[in-house]
């Protein structure tokens, strides 16, 4: 009985150990080992569907995949600087970056591309400023819902304003036109507002609001309606579906369980168009096949897994919003873009985290994991110091910890 107390009082000695060694280093090995493997994965992909591409449109063979390594490299420095950065010190830099995104997002509206009817991009496509936008709003809305925590169910301090910051940004990217970018941002300031603690009845005006435009959108923009028209045909009858769902549905059928190979997919040279960006996961069902693809969605349920706790340990409301809403950013791109490809959304032109070819989603997305990492970071130093809680400490956001109500404005669970 001794030597069991013994050993037991060793390993729970070793686990506390390895628990201060990860305090001090103040780094989530799970989050970054899923952000590695998404990195590798897609760098291979890329690779394996990009050369066909880069002949069609004239580049060299492997322009592709060395860009996307060097944006990878580029976006892991920033990633692990801006890591190290405090996010408390946004508060006084967000106003500046707000007005910047703001000024490129009516820049690129002047700028013409040649051969390309969207005003999406700079220099033909190589800087998009709707992506660093969405990380830019995402920063900000946390700023000021924090500031403003104690007056969000006031109309006028709470609704309004959120409208018209979200109205302002989304508008600039609706008329690029980049439907797809302005919906996540709509979605996501109303997902802020929601865990800042606004009041229902404002979130339920906010949806009633945003699917009246949505309805509007859909009246006024071709594109939408086009879009529309072909997913409602592709719900009825998957052959009257869109050329790109049609290809991208062949090629999640030819990978069947363990996939054709790497390399080996037909889809991406028969009609699969821009299969390293838009369509890269149709090509990931057709050479890894379901396994490969519940590989890839399983690292992205373990980015939301961290993500979430890490925005649940954060030390303040500011932190939590901002761990929280990139996290979520993250998942809704990557669902929006695999949930596209089989038709179970309409089609909206976004990126695959961490896997699409193209700098700016990757380097922008890189750049918010930073910040989570740096969310992360604070959370244990405060933690290693006593300053905050202890490992293991849950707080029971429904009351039943028998400690009295925990603030509304803080609408996490006890995610670990």
């Amino acid at each position: 009985m001794g030597e069991s107390t013994f050993v037991r009082t060793r390993t729970a000695r070793a686990s506390s150990l390895r628990q201060l060694g990860s305090l001090r280093l103040g780094l989530d090995v799970p989050l970054v080992g899923a952000v590695a493997a998404l990195l590798v994965f897609g760098a291979l992909m890329v690779y394996s569907s990009g050369w066909q591409y880069s002949i069609v449109h004239g580049l060299e063979t492997n322009e592709l995949i060395l860009k996307q390594v060097v944006y990878a490299v580029v976006g892991s420095l920033i990633a692990l600087a801006v890591s190290y950065f405090d996010y408390h010190r946004y508060q006084r830099w967000i106003l500046p970056v707000m007005f910047l995104t703001l000024t490129a997002l009516f820049v690129v509206l002047l700028v013409p591309n040649e051969g390309v009817s969207t005003k999406r991009s700079f220099l033909n496509g190589s800087i998009q400023p709707s992506e660093p936008a969405k990380l830019a709003v995402l920063l900000y809305l946390s700023v000021w819902l924090y500031s403003k925590r104690e007056f969000l169910n006031h109309i006028t301090f709470g609704l309004i304003p959120l409208s018209t910051i979200l109205g302002l940004v989304g508008g600039f990217i609706l008329l690029q036109p980049d439907i797809s970018a302005a919906l996540t941002i709509f979605l996501l300031g109303g997902m802020l507002f929601f865990l800042a603690g606004g009041d229902w009845k404002q979130i339920i005006l906010v949806v009633l609001i945003a699917a009246g435009l949505g309805v509007l959108m859909v009246q006024f923009s071709d594109t939408a309606q086009v879009r529309i028209t072909e997913y409602i045909n592709g719900l009825n009858n998957p052959i009257n579906a869109s050329t790109h769902v049609k290809w991208s549905m062949q090629a999640v059928v030819n990978g069947g369980i363990f996939g054709v190979g790497i390399g080996r997919s037909t889809a991406k040279f028969a009609g699969l168009p821009v299969a390293p960006t838009d369509s890269i996961f149709a090509v990931i069902a057709e050479e890894t096949g379901l396994v490969g693809s519940v590989v890839v969605i399983g690292l992205y349920l373990v980015i939301l897994w961290r993500g979430l706790a890490i925005a649940n340990r954060a030390p303040d409301l500011l932190g939590k919003l901002m761990a929280s809403g990139i996290t979520f950013w993250i998942i809704i791109e990557a669902l929006i873009n695999m949930g596209v490809l089989v038709n179970l959304l309409p089609f909206a032109g976004n990126a695959l985290p961490l896997i699409s070819a193209g700098g700016s989603s990757l380097l922008v997305t890189l750049a918010g994991l930073g910040v989570v990492l740096n969310v992360a970071r604070v959370s244990s130093q405060k933690t290693a110091s006593g300053e905050g809680r202890s490992f293991g400490a849950v707080v029971d956001l429904r009351r039943r910890d028998g400690r009295g109500r925990v603030p509304r404005a803080n609408r996490f669970t006890g995610t670990r």
